[in-house]
């Protein structure tokens, strides 16, 4: 990488992390004073009220990193940046999004207005050309039509921003996950210095959050992401995640290998929502019911600490990115790979299930 794509990288992360830095101590003194709390129940984890604004500075955070990367990057001789209809599109989508999720932080909505929302906001991104048509031999499929690709894709983004949202259960979970995610993308898109900064922007404002998130004390400086923060991270995933495989931004030549990358690093948290809602199904509850059957929710009934919890889902994310590498290398068919991932994930959840089972 060179210094042109490097420094507003990192101009970017910076400007967001003291953005955050500021803004979020400004957040939980308003939570306080306004008292928007996420009260605790019989779902959740934790057992005091805590503020739950924290992601109300993502977006902030990300307009400060992308105007502080186009400055470093013009004072060194570049192009200001020029956004695409797309991501204008993504801006429009992602906003929409944000203040859906920061009404159901202060007010409350119900999970199907909520659906209804996200999807209007899905099917955004498709009108701007970011539509799945090429599977990519995924068992077979290469082209598609168009129509099922615009369908397919609404639907892959719906099921990303709830994969995030709904994982969203213990502390520096979604967040952790979307450190490593948006990392990723940024390190494979930097050929195109607009968007590896909004994802250098983002990680910036999610690391010092991970960090109130994780190791703040309620009463003091812990705070929650809420709605606005998780919802708002699964629509920009999606974004990356779509956007990757569109010509000529595609890091490879949008083939097998690019859609193996995208399935990786999304898989985890897809998996887990793909899981809940068929379990939902089969037991007769609602599929827009919230109850405690998500991975972490597993571990912790077999007898992991929330802090243990979270490091073997991050180490389960990283350990499943090393075996997809090493079988890619080796050879092995796209398909077979993702068959492998999901029984690796089925495996971890029946062992976790039954450890949970035998100390009840």
């Amino acid at each position: 990488m060179t210094n042109t794509q490097l420094y507003p990288l990192i101009a970017s992360f910076l400007a967001a992390v003291a953005v955050t830095l500021v803004g979020l101590p400004l957040i939980i003194r308003l939570c306080r004073y306004f008292e928007v709390y996420d009260l605790p129940d019989a779902r959740k984890v934790h057992r005091r009220p805590v503020p739950r604004l924290g992601g109300l500075i993502f977006m902030p955070a990300a307009v400060a990193g992308l105007f502080t990367a186009s400055r470093v990057q013009t004072l060194m001789g570049g192009h200001e940046f020029v956004f695409g209809i797309s991501t204008v599109a993504m801006t429009f989508g992602g906003l929409v999004i944000y203040l859906v999720g920061l009404f159901d932080d202060r007010y409350g909505v119900k999970a199907f207005h909520k659906f209804i929302i996200q999807a209007f906001a899905a099917l955004i991104l498709p009108l701007c050309n970011l539509v799945i048509t090429d599977l990519n031999g995924i068992f077979g499929l290469h082209e598609i039509p168009y129509w099922i690709g615009y369908l397919l894709t609404v639907a892959v983004i719906l099921t990303i921003v709830n994969a995030i949202n709904l994982i969203d259960g213990i502390d520096g979970l979604s967040s952790g996950l979307c450190i490593l995610i948006l990392a990723a993308y940024m390190m494979l898109l930097r050929g195109n210095p607009a968007i590896a900064s909004l994802d250098a922007a983002i990680v910036g404002s999610l690391v010092v959050f991970w960090c109130f998130n994780v190791f703040g004390k309620v009463g003091g400086w812990k705070i929650f992401m809420g709605d606005a923060g998780s919802l708002f991270l699964g629509y920009v995933c999606a974004y990356m995640g779509i956007k990757s495989l569109m010509r000529p931004i595609a890091p490879v030549d949008c083939g097998e290998e690019q859609m193996l990358i995208s399935i990786t690093l999304l898989l985890i948290p897809v998996l887990d929502v793909m899981r809940v809602a068929i379990q939902r199904c089969l037991t007769g509850h609602g599929i827009f019911e919230p109850d405690k059957t998500h991975i972490h929710h597993i571990m912790m009934r077999a007898g992991l600490s929330m802090h243990a919890a979270l490091a073997c889902i991050l180490t389960l994310f990283l350990l499943v990115c090393g075996i997809n590498y090493a079988l890619w290398q080796c050879h092995f068919l796209l398909p077979l790979i993702v068959l492998t991932d999901v029984a690796i994930y089925a495996l971890v959840c029946g062992v976790l299930m039954a450890m949970g089972r035998s100390d009840s």
